[in-house]
């Protein structure tokens, strides 16, 4: 079993911060990429940014320049630093993990339970 767990949502004004943790554990082999999506009401899932084991990153363009994407590869954790927030970047936040859970395995898709974050006008 594999379990992300997210901490750090609320309600924020607009132009305020926050700061988004996940926390991967259980018995996961090793991780590739973690990151952020985020899914507003009648939206479709999206990502917001991703960092690879090597610090690639993936980030979305409307988040550029006021959201940092950071990760600890030895306590698989990511970390999501909102800055700048807007009333569109209302939305419940999910974590994920692409690992693995034994060598030469395949890499599969895990997900957080979501974290919601409110920016108000």
């Amino acid at each position: 079993q594999v379990q992300l767990v997210e901490s750090g949502g609320g309600l924020v004004q607009a132009g305020g911060s926050l700061r988004l943790s996940c926390a991967a554990s259980g018995s996961i082999f090793r991780i590739n990429v973690m990151g952020w999506y985020r899914q507003a009401p009648g939206k479709q899932r999206e990502l917001v940014a991703a960092l690879d084991s090597g610090g690639r990153l993936n980030s979305a363009d409307s988040v550029k320049g006021r959201f940092t994407i950071s990760r600890d590869n030895a306590k698989n954790t990511v970390f999501l630093q909102m800055n700048s927030l807007k009333p569109e970047d209302t939305a419940v936040y999910y974590c994920n993990a692409q690992g693995i859970l034994y060598s030469g395995g395949y890499y599969e898709d895990y997900w957080g339970q979501g974290t919601q974050v409110t920016v108000s006008s």
